[in-house]
């Protein structure tokens, strides 16, 4: 595959150049249905790294990952000051249509997993309106009762779809599926909580530039202003990175 991995913090990031990405995700299905097995391609932000680093299942989930793609700038420029080979940043949003995009134009197939039911079908109708080659071969809500869940499970599996595109009311987030990966097959699971909410147009998208100068954690303490208080753990990020700088050998 023609990405590289580094260990940032002690947690996996890759380095995967845009121009590869449909390379990659190719690669990743075609060796999904050789090997039977399923993957995940799991977006962290600076936050989810301080979370791996506390949470071993987390941890396990991005160590067995097909691709780890940072989405916070602050992560590159983490990885520049410990003089570490610098990731190139993906808008998960953009990220998730490049890859329907890719299964799209090789007329693979598409699991819908989150949200509620009257988002589902809106989202369910414009991802076929924009993706006419993408079959989607199941639908599910989110916010399901746990004894619903079997039925979850066995419709994915009998679908066996190339994608999983997971969204809001799955509690787990990354790690529902890597939970259950012995019961699926052939699948790659993305989650992004804030597809379907863009894709039913009830949720905004950041606006590029503001994506680009990495100013979106402004957005969202506009959205929900007790994100103000996620400058602690900032503070904590950064004095990781400067113990790591001077007493950790890479």
């Amino acid at each position: 595959m023609a990405h590289t991995r580094i260990n940032f913090l002690s947690v996996p990031v890759d380095i995967i150049p845009e121009q590869n990405l449909a390379d990659e995700i190719m690669e990743i299905i075609v060796k999904n249905s050789e090997e039977k097995v399923s993957s995940q391609i799991c977006f962290v932000s600076i936050w989810d790294i301080l979370k791996a680093r506390f949470n071993q299942d987390y941890m396990n989930c991005l160590k067995n990952a097909s691709l780890v793609i940072p989405i916070s700038k602050s992560i590159l420029k983490g990885a520049s000051f410990l003089k570490l080979p610098v990731p190139v940043r993906y808008n998960p949003f953009k990220a998730v249509i490049q890859i329907l995009s890719v299964l799209d134009s090789h007329f693979k197939s598409l699991y819908l997993l989150g949200s509620r039911g009257q988002t589902l079908q809106i989202v369910e109708k414009n991802v076929r309106d924009t993706f006419p080659s993408l079959r989607i071969v199941g639908r599910c809500r989110g916010y399901y009762q746990k004894n619903y869940e079997s039925n979850v499970i066995q419709a994915i599996y009998k679908a066996s779809p190339s994608l999983v595109l997971v969204s809001e009311g799955i509690a787990e987030k990354d790690c529902w599926s890597f939970r259950r990966r012995d019961q699926f097959s052939s699948s790659i699971f993305v989650y992004y909580k804030d597809a379907f909410g863009i894709f039913s147009k009830r949720v905004k998208r950041v606006d590029e530039k503001v994506f680009d100068k990495g100013y979106e954690i402004f957005t969202e303490v506009l959205r929900n202003p007790l994100k103000i208080f996620l400058i602690f753990p900032f503070i904590w990020y950064t004095i990781v990175l400067i113990w790591y700088r001077l007493f950790k050998k890479f």
